[in-house]
């Protein structure tokens, strides 16, 4: 099956992103933000650019399963249609639903692509920025087309922690540094992760859609990652907590650590 290349994926994402995401950024009218739960945002950029992607990809791939978060939110079940596929994409139109509602460039467009348990491909598409990150696995990751590769600590007793996890923003993890907040977004977050702005990132939950992409560009540039528990993580995961970090050995200290935070706060 030809299918749609790497950079067919991306050009379809850039394009949805112009068309339906950036033309709205800090332009939406009050009527086009919802509230899925309390404080929970979508928008009517979020929905229509899931559509339009989710065409695509099944245009192209007739037999996969598509997870798209807001297709999720509207019908849950089809969380057991995607776990039962062989073949399957998600996609988050809008990773950083609030940030974009609130007029920040701190948003992001993303999808991964799995075959079975792993994740072959994945892409990441800051629309405000014009950065596009890629990987393919095997093959690396990529940031404009620049590979990136996350250099080891060489102090991992002074890594640089990072958490959306409100509990444990401004906390230590044994004698590391004070966590910061990261940005609250995943297709910010990871990139900067890769950049070197951060060595580590606890996530409190791992949706898929959220969670795929930045994983394996991580694994690709040589970090690792893993749940809170110490077990691999992959699209099937729903254990509490997530650990990513630069380079194995910082995994390995921060995972206990973070797996005892995670169960104080909750």
């Amino acid at each position: 099956m030809a299918g749609l290349s790497t950079d067919a994926i991306l050009t379809l994402l850039q394009e949805v992103a112009a068309d339906l995401i950036t033309s709205r950024f800090r332009s939406l009218a009050e009527h086009q933000v919802m509230e899925k739960n309390p404080g929970d945002l979508v928008t009517v950029a979020d929905r229509e650019a899931e559509v339009a992607i989710t065409a695509a990809l099944t245009a192209a791939y007739p037999d996969v399963v598509v997870l798209g978060e807001e297709a999720h939110s509207a019908d849950p079940s089809l969380l057991e249609r995607y776990l039962a596929a062989d073949h399957t994409f998600t996609v988050d139109p809008v990773d950083g639903t609030k940030n974009f509602v609130e007029g920040s460039p701190d948003h992001a467009v993303m999808v991964a692509e799995s075959r079975a348990d792993e994740t072959v491909r994945a892409w990441i598409w800051q629309p405000e920025h014009e950065v596009a990150w890629v990987a393919e696995r095997g093959a690396g990751v990529w940031r404009n087309g620049t590979r990136v590769v996350r250099t080891p600590i060489r102090d991992v007793s002074a890594a640089l922690g990072a958490t959306s996890t409100w509990a444990l923003r401004g906390k230590q993890l044994g004698h590391l540094p004070t966590m910061r907040l990261s940005w609250v977004c995943c297709g910010v977050d990871y990139p900067h992760l890769l950049d070197g702005d951060c060595d580590y990132i606890i996530y409190t939950r791992s949706n898929a859609w959220d969670h795929l992409p930045g994983t394996l560009m991580v694994a690709e540039a040589g970090g690792a990652f893993g749940q809170a528990d110490g077990s691999p993580y992959t699209r099937r995961s729903d254990v509490r907590g997530l650990v990513v970090a630069a380079d194995p050995q910082t995994y390995a200290m921060v995972q206990p650590l973070a797996q005892e935070a995670l169960t104080r706060s909750r």
